[in-house]
């Protein structure tokens, strides 16, 4: 029941990754003026915040240390919660970062990351 729980959590953390970059793409799709810059930003946001997400945040990312992990976490989730609030989706922005900062503690409180020292690595050896 333990690696269920673990791995519910992980699946809602990546759930909520790609839910933030799809509301960068709406925000930016919604914003942009004219065809051109529409296109730009609903790909270009989400390939920025992918990337930088990649370097920093990712269990595997190659310049990530605890602070700046912490801190582009709180970055992309609060933009992309700013993004939906300024979309007129003010309930669905609260609740999206209300979910995402509750799995996140329960990921971080729980010792539940792929990169845990103290998670169960018994799925990770099959």
């Amino acid at each position: 029941m333990d690696e269920v729980w673990r791995w519910g959590n992980l699946g809602l953390a990546f759930l909520a990754e790609l839910v933030g970059l799809g509301i960068f793409a709406l925000w930016g799709w919604r914003t942009g003026g004219t065809p051109s810059l529409r296109w730009l930003l609903a790909i270009g946001l989400p390939v920025v915040a992918a990337v930088l997400w990649g370097l920093f945040a990712a269990p595997s990312a190659n310049y990530g240390n605890p602070v700046l992990t912490t801190v582009v976490k709180v970055a992309f989730f609060g933009l992309a919660g700013l993004a939906l609030w300024n979309l007129d989706h003010r309930s669905l922005a609260v609740v999206f970062v209300v979910v995402v900062a509750a799995n996140l503690l329960i990921i971080r409180t729980g010792n539940l990351s792929p990169d845990s020292p103290n998670a169960s690595s018994t799925t990770l050896r099959r």
